[in-house]
């Protein structure tokens, strides 16, 4: 039976991940922090509808070298899922950079010495979209410019991190070498498995009760957690997703399109109103949380990329209905409050 590695098994998507390789009857490893917090997936996968037999977790932290080898002994395959993320800015940024450089090292460099056939790194669209050259259109070609002084933390960590994997992997010698495959998601919306609802569910769930007093002038990609957790699977189950990158993204929308999406869908405290570019990001100086968001004022980016459908027969859902369904969910599930 073949053996996966899962970091981050308490995470938005690395529970996602892990129900699909269950229910592919895969043996799961999954790592967490603290075994404190084991019963989190055990309830995730009963909530899901799926058996727990096969799944084993460990205590592994991306800030520490224990663990780590243990964690992946015998697994063909490694999903990296876990990585830190802060809402709002971090006090300084390697905050966001130790954890995320440092896991992918202590991560990539025990799957080689365990002789792992491949890595699916789970990175960002945020290590794709800030090339600070006016572009609007980007593809897994572009990378964000990692030194420009404007560069967010997160999109720097990222950035990075992925950069990093690649070179652990290419620097391997002898002829089995681990193959690597790196998952870009956009913003990624979907039904939740556990307390962490993921970082575009919140601001969902900030539309949908009237937090936000307007929409800021922001145009985003989107993805289903399901397409997102789908295409980890794909890349590791294919041999055409070695050493590629692949945009997770099914479609774009301005915030206001959001809101409009929400309120025919009877969420009537949708804002109406499109805030003013000035004071979103007068608002990032007075309210930290809101200073990486002030990043993606007034810019227009498309991300979503036919090459995961052209290359690995990956097809997502409607992200403009997930997004709905996620609304929907969110409100069902109590966690609006």
């Amino acid at each position: 039976m073949t053996k996966v590695l899962v970091t981050g098994a308490t995470g938005f998507i690395g529970l996602h991940c892990i129900a699909q390789l269950l229910a592919q009857d895969y043996e799961v490893v999954g790592t967490i922090r603290s075994m404190s917090r084991k019963d989190e997936v055990v309830e995730a996968m009963s909530k899901a509808g799926l058996s727990t037999d096969k799944l084993s977790l460990v205590e592994a932290d991306l800030t520490k070298d224990a663990g780590w080898d243990d964690a992946v002994n015998g697994c063909e395959y490694v999903l990296h899922v876990a990585s830190p993320f802060i809402v709002g800015m971090p006090k300084h940024e390697d905050e966001l950079i130790v954890p995320a450089v440092g896991g992918v090292e202590r991560v990539l460099q025990a799957a080689i010495r365990a002789g792992v056939k491949k890595t699916v790194l789970t990175s960002s669209c945020a290590a794709i979209d800030k090339t600070h050259d006016g572009k609007t259109h980007f593809t897994e070609a572009d990378w964000t410019d990692a030194e420009h002084p404007k560069t967010p933390p997160y999109n720097k960590s990222k950035t990075l991190a992925e950069r990093r994997a690649w070179e652990i992997c290419n620097a391997q010698n002898g002829d089995n070498k681990m193959a690597l495959a790196v998952i870009n998601p956009a913003g990624v919306v979907g039904p939740v498995l556990s307390d962490d609802i993921g970082t575009s569910n919140v601001f969902i769930k900030q539309i949908i009760t009237g937090e936000v007093p307007g929409n800021p002038k922001m145009h985003l990609g989107f993805v289903d957690v399901r397409d997102v957790a789908s295409l980890h699977l794909l890349a590791m189950q294919q041999d055409a997703a070695n050493g590629e990158r692949f945009i997770a993204s099914e479609r774009e929308y301005w915030f206001r399109e959001i809101s409009e999406m929400f309120r025919e869908a009877g969420f009537e405290k949708a804002p109406k109103r499109e805030l003013p570019n000035f004071f979103v990001k007068a608002m990032g100086y007075i309210n930290p949380d809101l200073k990486q968001l002030a990043n993606f004022v007034g810019k227009e980016m498309y991300t979503a990329s036919e090459k995961p459908k052209k290359i690995l027969g990956w097809k997502p859902r409607h992200a403009g209905e997930s997004l709905v369904e996620t609304a929907r969910y969110l409100t069902d599930n109590g966690l609006t409050d």
